[in-house]
């Protein structure tokens, strides 16, 4: 068994009480034993992140603490060449891992913003793959994260009220096709919708279904998987796809 979590977050009056007030909560789920939990994207009051060491040093500390793996969710990072959306990932020995870089830009996001061009597995209590935010309305990107062996996806995400209806669908979607659980995370304020979501499957005589958790404000919540259970019904939805053109 291994237990994810997602945070919701609000608004904050700066980064320093944003970050205080999440590591509170992820001491509470360290308590719980929770294994990983990801928060959402550009949840800070400045969302570009000079030094991911120090900004999140306090998190680091709560990770080696609790063993626990921690996504702080994605933000701009800038260096001299080029500005990217990143999710760095903090092991359970409180050491940044690796980072997942945003794949698909968003409108804006694009004029400013280099793509990624992988998509990674990272491997602590089990393996899991990050999505952010956008990326999670193109099937390839959990496809691909999915055959390259991981267990369960995780998604910092920033969606706005009006887009909640058709991002769940989406992440519904994506579970449902890769046979995998996943947990997308968002910020809850006057212009973004909350609502993170957590999407299991259940299986009854060959059909399976999405048995569905919802945050509402400043939350969160850790759940238990048996990740090996998904195995047998994401081979046999493989194994069942064609070649065509």
């Amino acid at each position: 068994m291994v237990k994810l979590g997602i945070i919701q977050t609000i608004s904050y009056l700066n980064n320093q009480k944003g970050i205080s007030r999440a590591a509170h909560i992820l001491r509470k789920l360290g308590r719980q034993e929770t294994d990983i939990v990801c928060l959402p994207e550009q949840w800070l009051k400045d969302n570009i992140i000079l030094d991911f060491d120090s900004e999140f040093a306090e998190f680091k500390e709560i990770a080696k603490d609790f063993s626990m793996t921690i996504i702080p969710g994605a933000f701009y990072e800038v260096n001299k060449r080029n500005s990217s959306i990143i999710a760095p990932v903090i092991g359970p020995k409180g050491e940044f891992i690796g980072r997942q870089e945003k794949i698909h830009p968003f409108d804006y996001e694009r004029d400013n913003v280099k793509p990624g061009k992988e998509a990674k597995i990272f491997n602590t209590a089990c393996k899991f793959g990050v999505i952010i935010c956008y990326d999670m309305v193109f099937p390839q990107v959990a496809n691909t994260l999915v055959k390259k062996g991981a267990q369960v996806l995780l998604s910092p995400s920033r969606i706005v009220r009006r887009g909640i209806e058709p991002w769940q669908m989406y992440v519904q979607v994506r579970a449902l096709e890769n046979r995998i659980p996943i947990l997308a995370a968002n910020v809850e304020n006057r212009r973004f919708g909350g609502n993170s979501i957590i999407v299991d499957l259940a299986e009854n005589n060959k059909v399976v279904n999405t048995k569905i958790t919802k945050l509402k404000n400043e939350n969160s919540i850790s759940k238990e998987f048996k990740l090996e259970k998904y195995e047998k019904s994401r081979k046999i939805r493989f194994s069942d796809a064609n070649k065509f053109r």
